[in-house]
């Protein structure tokens, strides 16, 4: 092979990488500017027309059509630290496109991606030693604590106003469903969130039971107030059954009709029958396709027998009542029986305040499962699904405190801190290592800087500032965004989970890392 041949390969080498670099670094700066209290949110628009407003980086990414195979890597980054810690999405992609910065510039100095790649993986270890040394342990027990972390998750969401009222629900939301003792993570199939549009943000509640977001089938006059419940849940259908799609039953004469429907008439009276045997005093009914799952004469019959009927109970949904209820969802007639059903002290239909929907409200459940449920209003949709993502993520940010029992100081703290003792880390590491650690430390400042540049603040001054106080032993001095300066953020309640912040860093190493090794793209058709 000739030295042409082999400069040839270099080059290839060095524009694949370059091509990767740049566009993950667009990717990142796609979303820089939604980060921090005061970042902007965006709006995005469907091809069918659906338009989303928000502020959270997993959802920004995950509705972008992106192309670029590097690219799709920093939507899925977001997507991994959305799954593991559920807040800082933004973030991951903000340093990570800083790391990406700092690679370009050292391989332009001929550093050889192999050693890049290892000096941040060693970066990334003594990274994750200091945030331990400037956390502090939280305990479950300290509601406080768990609040002022789901404040601080939530400041920088398009609900933020609101977070006096979805702190407090989350934060119980998440500890009823759990034992503070013994529990190591969350599962948050066990708190479900119904969105009814009607009121404002501030009505959102949490319901220690069931919520349902249609209310009862009263057209027959079926009751719509049962106390000490017992509920029943079917997934058969109350109407009379039907021939095969293709064929036909054809009847001519009157005779003949009238016994059709004597039948009918007494084939759906014998299941309301059956069902009121079994003492059942609330009837969920489950969603049918191909049959009608109720009609209106089996309605008639049930609010004749005095038993309230909800219908159309999705699919999705039967585990999570069943659980919650703690009944059985019976397939067929003949095994409805009385230790199927599920209890409950009140089964009532309510009309919401500031609108006209209704809903039933199941409270006073046994609960053997640990469910809640939440209930969230908002004036129009745009806001009540941004509602729905920010209280996912304060969810999950009350989980990241089950997981990883500690806190730190939010504000550009941690990566400040990490950006000083990283420094100085790598004054004592020898050659070409202890280069690419500096470049890794300072590469983490780019959070402070990103913090008060969307704060319209002097980004210099600031982490100059923030450099110098770190420096002189103030661990807790971050960015206040409401005052304009510079604050011990532990006295402003401004914390967060640790594992969001090791859980970014370390996702956002590990992908550049991995974009760092790749030499060549082969398209395969």
């Amino acid at each position: 092979m000739s030295a042409g041949d082999t400069h040839r390969g270099l080059q290839k080498e060095k524009d694949v990488r370059m091509s990767n670099i740049i566009a993950a670094k667009g990717v990142a700066d796609a979303v820089r500017t939604s980060l921090g209290p005061r970042g902007m949110d965006k709006m995005i628009q469907k091809g069918d027309g659906e338009v989303i407003i928000t502020n959270d980086g997993a959802t920004i990414l995950s509705q972008m059509s992106v192309y670029h195979p590097t690219a799709k890597m920093l939507v899925e980054l977001s997507q991994s630290q959305d799954i593991e810690a559920g807040d800082g999405t933004t973030s991951v992609c903000v340093i990570a496109g800083s790391l990406l910065n700092t690679c370009q510039g050292l391989l332009d100095k001929g550093i050889h991606p192999t050693a890049i790649s290892e000096a941040f993986m060693a970066a990334l270890q003594q990274a994750d030693v200091i945030l331990q040394g400037v956390s502090r342990p939280v305990d479950l027990g300290n509601r406080e604590d768990l609040i002022n972390a789901v404040t601080t998750c939530l400041s920088s969401k398009v609900v933020s106003q609101n977070s006096d009222t979805i702190s407090p629900i989350s934060v119980d939301a998440v500890l009823s469903v759990i034992n503070p003792e013994t529990a190591t993570n969350v599962d948050l199939n066990d708190i479900k969130i119904v969105k009814q549009i009607g009121g404002t943000i501030d009505d959102t509640e949490l319901v220690n039971g069931l919520v349902f977001d249609k209310g009862a089938k009263k057209t027959a006059g079926g009751p719509t107030h049962v106390e000490n419940a017992k509920i029943g849940l079917i997934q058969f259908c109350l109407s009379a059954p039907k021939s095969d799609m293709e064929n036909n039953v054809v009847v001519s004469d009157y005779a003949a009709m009238d016994r059709i429907l004597r039948e009918e008439r007494k084939y759906i009276l014998g299941l309301c029958k059956k069902i009121k045997k079994a003492g059942c005093t609330v009837l969920l009914i489950q969603k049918s396709i191909l049959r009608d799952a109720y009609n209106d004469l089996s309605l008639h019959f049930l609010a004749k027998m005095g038993i309230m009927v909800i219908t159309d109970i999705e699919r999705n949904d039967i585990d999570f009542i069943s659980r919650s209820l703690n009944c059985m969802p019976v397939a067929h007639v003949d095994s409805f029986t009385a230790d199927k059903l599920g209890s409950a002290e009140l089964c009532n239909e309510v009309t919401m305040p500031g609108g006209t929907q209704r809903v039933v409200k199941v409270t006073g459940v046994a609960n053997p499962g640990r469910t809640c449920t939440v209930l969230v209003r908002g004036t129009n949709k745009l806001t009540l699904d941004e509602a729905d993502r920010s209280i996912h993520d304060a969810l999950c940010v009350v989980r990241s405190l089950v997981k990883k029992r500690f806190l730190i100081s939010g504000g550009g703290v941690a990566e400040t801190e990490l950006a000083l003792k990283l420094s100085s880390w790598a004054k004592e590491q020898t050659g070409m290592k202890g280069y690419c650690v500096r470049a890794y430390a300072e590469a983490l400042e780019i959070v402070p800087f990103t913090l008060a540049e969307n704060a319209g603040l002097n980004p210099i001054n600031i982490v100059t500032e923030l450099r110098k106080q770190h420096a002189e032993g103030n661990t807790d001095a971050g960015i206040n965004v409401r005052r304009n300066c510079i604050t011990n953020m532990s006295e402003e309640n401004v914390v967060q989970p640790l594992l969001v912040n090791t859980s970014a860093i370390t996702l956002a190493t590990e992908c550049v890392c991995m974009i760092l090794k790749i030499d060549d793209v082969v398209p395969v058709r």
